[in-house]
């Protein structure tokens, strides 16, 4: 008798796996639930398994390297950071992640973040808090239909996003270098080189993937680049900016603001310049989340497992 292919799930911050468990087992598979948080752990755990379904915990090319059975590595959410994928690549691995889970909670919470931000909400709700009542505000502010309104992207969410920015009247811009020729924009969406980007952008949103090449893209160079009223929000990858370097820039003038809710190192430590900065907005890794998307995000996960084992011609079914 055949055994079921063993689905591990690596470590999850989830209520419950109820989702997983009735998708998986009524596929004929075998769910093993554990809370992994090193390379370690996940060896010890997971060797054996058919099937890992990661949240945040390491694969690094040493664990892929000791999974003996491992045919898919599903991540839940969209970034891919934490798995090494030319060692999966190298083992004839499948990796996939839930690339639209969340796209309009994302998008909601960049707008959110970039109007907070323009409207000067966090300075002035200090100001009241604080007694002092004045009917305009501490720094220039200007008008949405008045401000360029940049993405660097031009893929899911940043298209979401830019789609929000117009019901607001933003002027609409986009930089993505990988972004075909050919393709044809919204008449009111202005394509843009990065050096472009950095000299008008009102509004820096950052929505691409972190690669090699798009670490720490915002340094102390790219900042000296920007207007000094200048805003940037990043609710994409931690490690696209510099924020030690970013901190600087908003002590100094360099640039208007910040709001990000993405860090290199999560939690966001203690002792980081960042938290002392009153023009920034700082959230806590929040902008996937609505009550829709954590359920939807557990169900397409364990749904693109079962389907990537079966494309991987492994029996299902004892």
């Amino acid at each position: 008798m055949q055994h079921p292919p063993k689905f591990v799930i690596t470590d999850f911050q989830f209520p419950n796996i109820d989702a997983e468990k009735s998708i998986i087992e009524n596929a004929g598979g075998q769910l093993v639930p554990h809370q992994c948080k090193t390379e370690q752990e996940v060896v010890e755990r997971a060797a054996d398994a058919d099937v890992l379904l990661v949240q945040w915990a390491p694969i690094s090319r040493s664990v892929i390297e000791r999974l003996t059975n491992c045919k898919v590595i599903v991540r839940y959410g969209i970034g891919l950071d934490n798995i090494d994928l030319a060692a999966a690549r190298n083992r004839g691995i499948t990796v996939r992640n839930i690339p639209d889970y969340c796209i309009d909670e994302v998008a909601d919470h960049t707008l959110a973040l970039a109007l907070s931000l323009a409207r000067q909400v966090g300075t002035i709700d200090r100001q009241v808090r604080q007694g002092q009542w004045s009917i305009v505000p501490p720094r220039p502010m200007l008008a949405a239909r008045q401000s360029t309104f940049v993405a660097i992207g031009y893929g899911r969410i940043a298209r979401a996003v830019l789609e929000r920015a117009r019901a607001f009247k933003f002027q609409l811009a986009t930089c993505d270098p990988y972004l075909s020729p050919g393709v044809e924009l919204p008449p009111d969406v202005t394509r843009i080189e990065f050096e472009q980007a950095l000299a008008i952008a009102d509004i820096f949103a950052l929505n691409v993937p972190l690669t090699d090449e798009t670490r720490h893209m915002m340094n102390a160079a790219a900042f000296a680049q920007m207007k000094p009223t200048s805003l940037l929000i990043n609710t994409a990858r931690g490690a696209l900016v510099d924020t030690v370097a970013l901190a600087a820039a908003l002590e100094n003038g360099v640039i208007g603001g910040a709001a990000l809710d993405v860090f290199e190192t999560e939690p966001l430590p203690a002792e980081h310049p960042l938290r002392a900065c009153r023009n920034a907005v700082l959230t806590s890794h929040v902008s996937w989340y609505s009550e829709l998307s954590g359920p939807n995000l557990q169900r397409l996960a364990a749904e693109e497992a079962v389907r990537s084992l079966r494309l991987a011609k492994t029996p299902l079914c004892i």
